[in-house]
């Protein structure tokens, strides 16, 4: 962080951006809702990339090739176990059957809802990190110094991957959201009402306020992204476990691009059948990593190259051998 507050220009680049996008994006560009075609979808999704990249430059310029190896691994690893969350988005939205028109609106408020919540997990962790280490001892016959928090973070990770390669997607699709934590929340403290009203969030039937499935949908969504948190924030911090400044402008760029990738997804999900296969082993890897740092450091950049490979190679996989359905 010392690099950092040698040079505030980055921070007010970053802020600038994300405002200034913020702002374009709910009050200009889609103050009506709409269906978003395949090409908004794809334009936007390389503005952000684009935007991630350049912003990525600068991190270079000013802080040096490691501290640029850090975001993009970073941000390529969040952008990764992400798309595993926007399945999930998918089969929400067709269980409830929204309209394609308020999609938009409901992934704008879920985003909004990952910025705060992920400045709180991501700081809150590195301020932890700081005194979760135990005392220099000698094991293996190496000193080593330890950190309990991050070898607890690795066990997860490694957990998650195996469940994840293993899981069932049948079991998803007859999942039952109308039960689920952000369901019953919205119904223990409003009244719902059985039909939507546009896109609102709020209606009024017979003189009583009463919220609308698509806000039960939002919640939903943003505790979805809490749980999804879980393995993501954990990965993060194994590439640069000391810098939330690196962690949370790789995380929000990465997250920030996530709803026009969605309409791409929906489109296309036959490109994807066999990521979850991909996104394990680069949850596992990565909880490896952690709980061998005390012993051994990965290089960032073959980390990098690392995820890289296990996406691609998911890719090809789900395209020359596709799921029948």
């Amino acid at each position: 962080m010392d690099n950092l507050i040698n040079h505030p220009g980055i921070i007010a680049a970053f802020t600038i951006v994300i405002l200034a996008m913020l702002i374009l994006d709910l009050g200009v560009l889609n103050k009506k809702s709409h269906v978003v075609s395949n090409r908004e979808a794809t334009i936007w999704s390389l503005i952000w990339i684009s935007l991630s990249m350049g912003f990525s430059g600068i991190i270079y310029h000013y802080m040096g090739a490691e501290k640029f190896m850090q975001f993009q691994g970073a941000y390529w690893i969040e952008k990764a176990l992400s798309v595993d969350n926007l399945f999930v988005f998918i089969l929400v939205f067709g269980y409830f059957n929204v309209a394609k028109e308020a999609q938009h609106k409901v992934l704008f408020w879920g985003v909004i809802g990952a910025l705060v919540f992920r400045a709180i997990f991501i700081f809150t962790g590195v301020w932890l990190l700081n005194y979760t280490y135990l005392p220099e001892m000698e094991l293996f016959g190496q000193v080593v110094k330890i950190n309990y928090l991050l070898f607890i973070f690795g066990i997860i990770l490694i957990v998650a991957g195996i469940k994840s390669g293993f899981s069932s997607e049948e079991d998803d699709g007859n999942t039952d959201f109308s039960k689920s934590a952000g369901s019953k929340l919205v119904h223990r403290f409003f009244k719902v009402s059985p039909n939507f009203d546009g896109d609102k969030f709020f209606t009024i039937q017979n003189g009583i306020k009463m919220a609308t499935p698509l806000f039960v949908v939002v919640a939903i969504v943003e505790l979805t992204d809490l749980l999804f948190a879980v393995d993501s924030i954990p990965a993060i911090f194994a590439i640069a476990p000391d810098d939330p400044f690196i962690l949370y402008t790789s995380n929000i760029f990465a997250i920030l691009g996530l709803r026009s990738l969605y309409f791409l997804l929906a489109n296309f999900m036959y490109m994807f059948s066999k990521l979850k296969y991909g996104l394990a082993f680069i949850l596992a890897f990565i909880g490896i990593k952690m709980i061998i740092a005390p012993f051994y450091h990965i290089e960032t950049s073959f980390s990098l190259m690392v995820v890289g490979c296990a996406l691609l190679l998911s890719v090809i996989a789900s395209l020359v051998f596709p799921d029948k359905d």
